[in-house]
């Protein structure tokens, strides 16, 4: 049986529109690779930088919520670090801004809410551990996965971010909340500090 290629599951979902973006990688019209320096994304025949239909933004946004379901009501799903990285492309993943957000998980590892909690620059972002103390004692939660995503397209993390994971890590074991892991999310890549034992 032939496999329905890109293009034609694309011309389902957007009709003759698809033929508009014949140019462009998937990660960049679902949005989790910025678009290349050169190229622009259209819809009809005028140019908009970033500009993505809303119908594929819409499918990424329901796939995430679909992941977030499965996440949910699987048990230790989030405790492996290769488990959450879908997640997260699809939560942080081609943003001209650098986002903060955390995965609150119950004793059982299953995902409480996944939340932003900081938004800063296409550089930065300030991450105030009170207030990451704070979410985690009004979830209840047992655990959390830290992540962030780097506007920049590389997914090293910084000695600011080492630091920032040590200390979020102390102040979180204060109040019985593990910290299982923390990702830097730069584009399609996806770092784990677990996976480099930085953590």
């Amino acid at each position: 049986m032939k496999q329905t290629s890109d293009r034609e599951l694309l011309t389902i979902l957007l009709g003759e529109e698809a033929q508009v973006h014949e140019t462009h990688s998937l990660a960049e019209l679902f949005g989790l690779r910025r678009i290349r320096p050169g190229k622009t994304l259209r819809v009809a025949e005028e140019p908009f930088s970033y500009a993505l239909p809303s119908r594929l933004m819409a499918a990424r946004e329901l796939l995430r919520r679909a992941l977030a379901e499965s996440l949910a009501d699987a048990p230790g799903m989030l405790a492996s670090p290769g488990a959450v990285r879908d997640y997260l492309r699809l939560f942080l993943a081609g943003q001209e801004y650098e986002s903060f957000l955390a995965l609150w998980l119950d004793a059982q590892n299953r995902l409480i809410a996944g939340m932003e909690l900081f938004r800063g620059t296409t550089t930065q972002t300030s991450v105030h551990p009170r207030e990451v103390v704070r979410a985690g004692l009004k979830l209840n939660a047992s655990a959390v996965i830290l992540a962030h995503n780097h506007p920049s397209g590389v997914a090293e993390p910084s000695r600011a971010d080492e630091l920032l994971t040590s200390d979020l890590k102390n102040a979180l074991a204060l109040i019985d909340i593990r910290v299982l892991d923390h990702f830097i999310v730069a584009d399609t890549t996806v770092m784990s500090f677990a996976e480099r034992g930085l953590i």
